[in-house]
């Protein structure tokens, strides 16, 4: 609960920093909030605590808390130079995205589906704004209608199938409804069933699962690119936690009914992510339909249930989610010189900035699953865990579309080493210097020495 507390009076002295002119202020206001959360969060582990039977701050929640505090810290570095020295709304950035942590806290620790139900609309309501927040800029304004639209249609399917849930069973708490389901596993209620689907449904929207992923690529490429990166990486992660504790936990004992379902969206979501991305010329829509192919590789976790399914669901979002943070640091820095976020836009990169292009080459190995990278660990883990059901066609598809993804992510890197670009100088500022170096060292180290994370949890 102190992690709530902190960043949530972090984000108000931010807000009134910002009121009162003191720009320089905000990141190490921001940047010291977020480290003493996390100090909260490890001071915690091992002790868990259920505050008011409403949320549970166990090691589960601590995790993947972390890895979105440290994912927002990074996220926060990439701030120099990037906003206009006239800009008006630099505050309102950095409250709003600490706001939005608030809710992915809370979505990762919920014992309640009530609470659930308030950490997503905390987080969605912050990023309807921060999408749109260009209030001058066409598709700013575009991406945050279209995800206000398709958010609050899925906010729909979800409340109401937490509403069936509560009919079937009487209480929103999930260890209830999961005693309730294991002692009426051969009688229950007719309302269960589709109140499971609703909420599959709504969870897969927001963490960008095909068919529901529709506003992924135009939110993602119309809004900030600041706050695409978060949403590509903290907010999945914390969609990822929530869907995993709700259908790992609660759901567990109705496995066999929801599964086929859940397999049919993994098999079109890495089949529509992977074979989309590779017509894309738009760097920032290439990286979205890339979050659409691993968010189905995500998904794996939830097809054969294990002691090891929350691990190798973190060992993932980590990978994904320092590699997305790399790719989107150099996107951003090379925007600012060319004005462009295409492909191209990184031919030559290496000649240009050396560290940059070695950070990103790196990236795009680990997102496509290269060996020694986080990302290898990421996939092997998941495919082992499917395959301890004997789940081979589906481990077979993946392998397929993972040889799809090689084409695309290698495609970077060969504008970035073998094609000639213009000459103009790339300077890396120093944060961005530190994001890219950290999360590369994390990619690296995941890659080699995985038992780092994976034994976590």
């Amino acid at each position: 609960m102190n992690i709530i507390i902190t960043i949530a009076v972090t984000a108000l002295v931010v807000l009134y920093a910002g009121l009162f002119k003191a720009k320089k202020a905000l990141l190490p206001l921001t940047l010291l909030g977020l480290l003493i959360s996390l100090g909260f969060a490890i001071c915690s582990w091992n002790n868990p605590t259920v505050y008011f039977g409403m949320m549970q701050i166990d090691n589960f929640a601590l995790a993947f808390g972390g890895i979105s505090i440290i994912g927002t810290l990074l996220i926060f570095l990439l701030t120099q130079r990037y906003f206009a020295e006239n800009s008006p709304n630099i505050a309102e950035y950095f409250t709003l995205i600490l706001f939005a942590l608030c809710g992915i806290i809370i979505m990762v620790s919920y014992k309640n589906l009530s609470m659930l139900f308030i950490g997503v609309e905390i987080m969605s309501v912050c990023l309807y704004i921060l999408a749109g927040i260009r209030k001058q800029n066409f598709a700013s304004n575009e991406a945050s209608l279209k995800y206000f639209l398709m958010g609050a249609f899925s906010t729909g399917f979800l409340l109401f199938g937490i509403a069936l849930i509560y009919g079937a069973t009487g209480s929103f708490d999930i260890d209830t409804i999961q005693t309730h389901l294991v002692n009426n596993v051969t009688n229950v209620s007719p309302l269960f069933y589709p109140g499971i689907i609703l909420m599959m449904v709504g969870l897969c929207f927001k963490v960008g699962a095909a068919p529901f992923h529709f506003w992924t690529p135009d939110v993602y490429e119309g809004a900030p690119s600041l706050i695409t990166t978060f949403m590509a990486t903290v907010v999945k992660t914390g969609g990822f936690a929530a869907f995993l504790r709700l259908f790992a936990g609660a759901f567990q004992p109705l496995h066999d009914f929801w599964m086929p379902a859940l397999m049919v969206i993994v098999i079109i979501t890495l089949c529509l992510g992977n074979i989309t991305a590779l017509y894309q010329k738009n760097f920032k829509r290439l990286l979205a339909y890339s979050s659409i192919s691993h968010a189905g590789y995500l998904l794996f976790s939830l097809i054969v249930l294990t002691a090891n399914s929350a691990s190798n669901v973190l060992v993932y979002a980590a990978a994904y989610t320092f590699a997305t943070i790399v790719a989107f640091a150099v996107m951003i820095n090379v925007k600012q010189k060319t004005g462009s976020d295409d492909i191209e836009s990184f031919n030559g990169l290496a000649k240009r900035n050396p560290l940059a292009a070695l950070a990103l080459t790196i990236a795009m190995l680990s997102l496509a699953g290269i060996p020694l990278t986080a990302g290898f660990i990421g996939k092997y883990v998941m495919f082992l865990n499917v395959l301890e059901n004997y789940q081979v066609i589906l481990v077979v598809i993946a392998i397929l579309n993972a040889l799809v993804g090689f084409y695309y992510y290698f495609r970077v890197i060969i504008a970035v080493y073998f094609k000639d670009g213009k000459e103009i100088a790339l300077d890396t500022p120093i944060q961005y210097k530190v994001v890219l170096v950290v999360s590369t060292i994390v990619i690296l180290l995941l890659g080699v020495y995985p038992a780092v994370i994976l034994n976590l949890i």
